[in-house]
């Protein structure tokens, strides 16, 4: 492989995989976030970083080279805030894993596996939250990926008690019959019962996977995963044929938490994986909410942690769950047509691009649903009139149905 990416060879290596009628430059693109995917761990900030200054295919360039060029598009590398020794350590880290990619695809193209990047309208835009340490593309069994607002995370032990996977159980069967995706990570516990729950009320789900969509994991999952590809979707940012490990599950609950609107923990010990999922959310700003459990527990010990420690909102029924969600399934709920059609698409637009728990600016809310400021400026104000959003804090939030406590 060189660093020049030949189009026609690239369109052949998609096809089965992604759109190999697509444009040349998508094309490029989308091989060159398929050459990534192989060559890093996921979270890789050296490669985030590159990518997002320079583009998929210009990172690639830079990184294939013998010598690591200092400018890549025009561009001096030294503007990016690596040191030297961090992108020499990248190459290093990178150069063992050359040539994988043709393997990832074949894998892909067996397994009904398409490719998503972030230029593709499918991509979920909250994953863009994660800055540098977003993933570079998704690998993808099923049907569609969910929108931000309209899908709330729901983890927690994998030793679930019976309670536990009770309170899961009724709580995303409630979530998933209101229409809101039901997000998780298909582990053994919790996972499996929130995903069963919507399953069950015909909803929509996700998995999250910590390995490649191609391997089910954990095995005795491989009938539930096989099913929420079928019924709903699997998701991962490794490529097809990689393994799960102890980093790519920790890893993994930060693309959980960054795909949903909300996240509720049912059940968790005080140090449990499920509360790296929560610190994440909460460093996303996205709303967190916690089961209560017996006081004597263990099981529970971490929920009751983050009720005490966080902004953590007490959650015992879905109906909480869509007031953390802001009830966003009211405000995306479509109108009869004409002009009234046309205000709520808008209305959808700017509700999508504000947070619960972050005031952003006028503008900052312009940049993300792309329109005018003073088209967001005037829908604003017609969402406060309707107390949907607020004023605080020198910026503008959706408005929440309580006042938690100090986060993190």
């Amino acid at each position: 492989m060189t660093g020049t990416i030949d189009v026609d060879a690239a369109r052949l290596a998609l096809q089965g995989v992604s759109d190999a009628d697509a444009s040349d430059a998508r094309i490029v693109n989308a091989y060159a976030s398929a050459v990534w995917s192989t060559l890093v761990e996921p979270g890789d900030g050296v490669a985030g970083a590159l990518v997002g200054a320079f583009g998929a295919a210009g990172a690639l360039d830079w990184a294939l080279s013998e010598t690591g060029r200092p400018r890549v598009g025009g561009v001096d590398l030294t503007a990016l805030d690596l040191t030297g020794a961090d992108l020499d350590a990248a190459r290093r880290r990178w150069r063992p894993r050359w040539g994988a990619v043709g393997r990832a695809l074949d894998a892909a193209r067996r397994a009904r596996v398409r490719l998503v990047i972030p230029d593709d309208a499918d991509w979920p835009r909250g994953l863009d939250d994660l800055g540098p340490h977003a993933p570079l593309c998704l690998w993808v069994r099923g049907t569609a990926l969910p929108r931000q607002q309209s899908a709330v995370a729901i983890v927690g032990a994998r030793a679930a008690t019976p309670y536990g996977a009770h309170v899961a159980t009724e709580i995303a069967a409630e979530c998933a019959r209101a229409g809101i995706v039901v997000l998780s990570g298909a582990a053994y516990g919790i996972d499996a019962a929130a995903h069963r729950a919507a399953l069950h009320v015909g909803g929509s789900t996700v998995a999250v996977l910590a390995g490649g969509v191609d391997r089910p994991y954990p095995a005795g999952h491989d009938d539930l995963i096989t099913q929420i590809a079928t019924e709903g979707t699997v998701v991962s940012e490794v490529p097809c044929g990689g393994a799960p490990t102890k980093w790519r599950f920790l890893s993994r609950n930060r693309l959980i938490a960054a795909l949903a609107g909300a996240t509720v923990v049912v059940e968790a010990a005080h140090r449990s994986g499920a509360l790296n999922t929560a610190h994440h959310a909460a460093s996303l700003g996205r709303p967190l909410g916690a089961v209560p459990g017996p006081v004597t527990s263990a099981a529970s010990a971490g929920c009751h942690r983050l009720l005490r420690e966080t902004d953590a909102v007490c959650v015992t029924r879905g109906a909480e769950v869509r007031e953390l969600l802001g009830d966003i399934a009211d405000a995306h709920r479509p109108a009869d047509g004409g002009a009234d059609q046309v205000r709520t698409d808008d209305r959808t637009r700017v509700l999508d691009a504000l947070s619960a728990r972050r005031a952003r600016t006028v503008l900052e809310v312009a940049q993300r649903c792309g329109m005018a400021p003073e088209d967001v400026a005037g829908h604003l104000g017609l969402l406060q009139l309707d107390e949907v959003v607020e004023h605080r804090d020198g910026g503008w939030r959706r408005r929440q149905t309580s006042t938690p406590a100090r986060l993190w």
